[in-house]
């Protein structure tokens, strides 16, 4: 059976309900899902998965929240190959670099050789029925790419 790994920081509540609304997603397509807090894991983690999913929020404009530093410095060091990766997100577009985290993360994947299985997902705050219809899109499409390997 295909395994999903998602790892996520949440300061509000609001990164951890995205990652479930993919976890749900992913679940109804017959993927076993493993979902975890980032300081309840280490990245080496995603080695026993076929889709990986990290979903996070920015701090301030472009931060790395502090619990996930250590999480996506030991990414970077890892060699995914065959892998498939996504990345979602929430934040606030008061701050000059929108989910800025997203995209660091996304080119932390990219820089493991992993495989990028959907466009990344940046939800305004809380995930309304619009971004709902959007993570549930990227589980399918992390879903197809993988199948597709």
């Amino acid at each position: 059976m295909t395994v999903a790994k998602i790892v996520y920081a949440s300061l509000t509540g609001n990164t951890e309900e995205i990652a479930d609304i993919v976890a749900e997603a992913l679940e109804e397509k017959n993927i076993d899902v493993e979902i975890n807090e980032c300081t309840q894991v280490d990245a080496a983690d995603f080695l026993e998965a076929d889709i990986c999913i990290v979903a996070s929020y920015t701090y301030d404009d472009f931060e790395l929240p502090d619990e996930i530093i250590d999480f996506h410095e030991e990414l970077l060091e890892l060699d995914l190959t065959g892998k498939v990766f996504g990345v979602v997100g929430s934040g606030d577009s008061f701050y000059t670099y929108f989910c800025q985290v997203v995209d660091q993360f996304d080119k932390a994947f990219i820089s493991t050789g992993a495989t990028k299985g959907a466009d990344s997902v940046k939800v305004e705050l809380a995930a309304e029925e619009d971004d709902i219809v959007s993570l549930e899109a990227f589980a399918q499409k992390l879903v197809e790419t993988q199948a597709s390997l």
